[in-house]
């Protein structure tokens, strides 16, 4: 596809610009949904903060273009989903009792 935009107006160019920019935030609003959609409110989560080491916490909210986080350590973060990863729950087996086998028994 081709278009010639020499023989436009500052008019029209202006327009064309204005249409090419918010077709691209629709374009990155509409993957930015798609990321948080992967995400539920509840769902506990990691990210890397700049120069910290990696935060995990819990999903509490979703925003326009981000998600709440609330960390374990109570803090309030605001990430762009694309940085979180889903954290297997693994605190909940430790209050599972399974049987234990002695196998050095005679």
């Amino acid at each position: 596809m081709k278009i010639d935009i020499d023989s436009l107006s500052y008019d029209e160019l202006f327009e064309l610009n204005y249409k090419i920019v918010e077709r691209l935030k629709f374009l990155d609003s509409m993957h930015t949904h798609k990321e948080m959609m992967q995400f539920s409110p509840g769902d506990q989560v990691c990210f890397e903060a700049p120069g910290r080491n990696k935060q995990f916490g819990t999903l509490v909210k979703y925003n326009k273009k981000t998600v709440t986080v609330i960390t374990e350590s109570g803090q309030k973060w605001n990430v762009s989903p694309h940085l979180l990863s889903k954290v297997k729950d693994v605190k909940s087996n430790k209050n599972k009792q399974g049987k234990i086998i002695d196998l050095h028994k005679k």
